[in-house]
């Protein structure tokens, strides 16, 4: 990682208090991290509320520098006293395990997001599934209320995050300023995409009023600030770009290849990220029959994981499909940089998906990877722009196995010039040092000094 603060900027902050509230445990939430770290490089007071995970500390000192508190909240401990007891009753009767109290349509951050519900299923699938997320807020509030230290600005991540920082920013004195970081479409994206009715409904009205309620709204791309304009009826969202820091990829290291065993000329071929439907990992493994010789890693987390793991085992894929776990954020980029192509055929199944601008799109830039991407609204006109890969139609497992095969057997020249284009972009404008500027110049705008 390089340091994404010059002398002169770091000697200009004046020293401030920083509570970034996360809907996830944040061991792999990239943008929190560089969030963290570089305000915290700067000398300021950073605190992260995260959700508690399995073997994860409840109170941890980050070596870059900022601290993370998890807590633990789940949807039970939101309903009003009488009910709690009696649910709580219930569970230990019935000896199940309570849900994770990660909301549908929000599993991307935490490795172990498949709820294991302690319900019966019908009334799980009616109720609970519809309802946990509000009274997963309501929980994350009241329990992260006397674990929040005082704040000169709080920023709430996602639909999950940005009430609890609300209801944090409301119990304060003075009141600290606000930023929702909407990095989604959220009502457009994964399980709340597919809800109807009331739920929906009731989910879309409660972020447009937590939305106007913030101090700022930001977002990652421009597409989707234009959406979140339209349907919160807020100042058009600040953009700030998922970006990685600027990184010097080690040519001479072959990390999924030491890890792998595998043989010094195979072609590596990586997905890295959440492991959930309609990121394009089923049509990313249907394409790896057409490229021969090459071996697909899948890298990350998710309540797919057993079944990719499954399909991994497979006669015919045994040995070719690898799937490995994910990495801190700190580390990421050096895997990455390891691979021969970054695939993110991710699927048009949603607005979000359609004007999506993930992660991997910028670290693949940073680590100077020829990338494979959908042809879709969100990533093609970058990808256009930098000439640093491939553009396909992600549902047609043929045109992503050709586009793979074309990058993999150019000549090293070719390649070399796919690898230059990708990490100039990067250098020059995809870089998170950058992006940083742009969101500390917005803290400093909101609390009236430098940071």
């Amino acid at each position: 990682m390089n340091a994404a603060d010059t002398p002169a900027t770091a000697a200009a902050a004046e020293p401030q208090r920083l509570l970034i509230v996360l809907p996830s445990t944040g061991e792999f939430d990239s943008r929190t991290w560089r969030i963290a770290s570089s305000a915290a490089r700067r000398g300021h007071d950073v605190t992260v509320l995260a959700r508690s995970g399995a073997g994860l500390p409840d109170d941890e000192r980050h070596p870059d520098g900022y601290r993370i508190r998890r807590i633990s909240a789940h949807a039970v401990d939101g309903l009003p006293w009488p009910l709690s007891r009696i649910a709580r009753a219930f569970r230990r009767r019935m000896g199940a395990t309570p849900s994770s109290g990660l909301p549908p349509g929000d599993r991307r951050d935490a490795p172990a997001a498949e709820e294991r519900v302690w319900l019966p299923r019908r009334v799980t699938r009616d109720v609970l599934r519809r309802w946990a997320i509000l009274l997963t807020i309501r929980a994350y509030a009241k329990r992260a209320a006397p674990m929040a230290p005082p704040a000169d600005l709080i920023h709430g991540m996602a639909y999950l995050g940005i009430p609890v920082a609300i209801e944090l920013a409301r119990r304060q004195r003075p009141r600290p300023r606000v930023v929702y970081d909407a990095r989604d479409i959220y009502v457009d994206a994964a399980n709340l995409a597919r809800m109807r009715g009331l739920a929906r409904w009731a989910i879309a009205r409660a972020e447009r009023g937590w939305a106007r309620r913030a101090d700022r709204v930001i977002t990652v791309n421009d597409p989707y600030a234009e959406v979140m304009a339209e349907r919160f009826g807020v100042e058009r969202p600040l953009v700030v770009w998922n970006c990685a820091y600027r990184f010097v990829a080690d040519p001479q290291e072959r990390r999924f290849h030491a890890r792998l065993e595998l043989p010094a000329e195979t072609p590596i071929v990586l997905y890295q990220g959440g492991f959930s439907r309609d990121r394009g990992i089923e049509q990313l493994i249907d394409a790896l029959a057409s490229m021969p010789g090459v071996a697909l890693v899948l890298m990350g987390y998710g309540y797919l994981d057993a079944e990719l793991r499954a399909r991994a085992a497979e006669p015919g894929l045994a040995g070719r499909l690898h799937v490995l776990p994910a990495v801190p954020p700190s580390e990421l980029l050096k895997w990455v940089a390891s691979a021969d192509v970054v695939a993110m055929p991710i699927q048009p199944t949603t607005l979000n998906h359609r004007l999506t601008t993930p992660n991997k799109l910028f670290e693949a830039m940073a680590a100077g990877v020829p990338l494979v991407a959908s042809d879709l609204p969100g990533m093609a006109g970058i990808v256009r722009a930098t000439g640093c890969g491939l553009l396909v139609d992600p549902t047609d497992s043929a045109a992503i196995a050709a586009a793979c095969r074309q990058i993999l057997e150019a000549t090293p020249e070719e390649r070399g010039e796919w690898r230059t284009r990708a990490r100039q972009a990067a250098d020059a404008t995809y870089n998170w040092e950058q992006q940083a500027e742009i969101l500390l110049g917005e803290y400093g705008r909101l609390t009236g000094r430098p940071w």
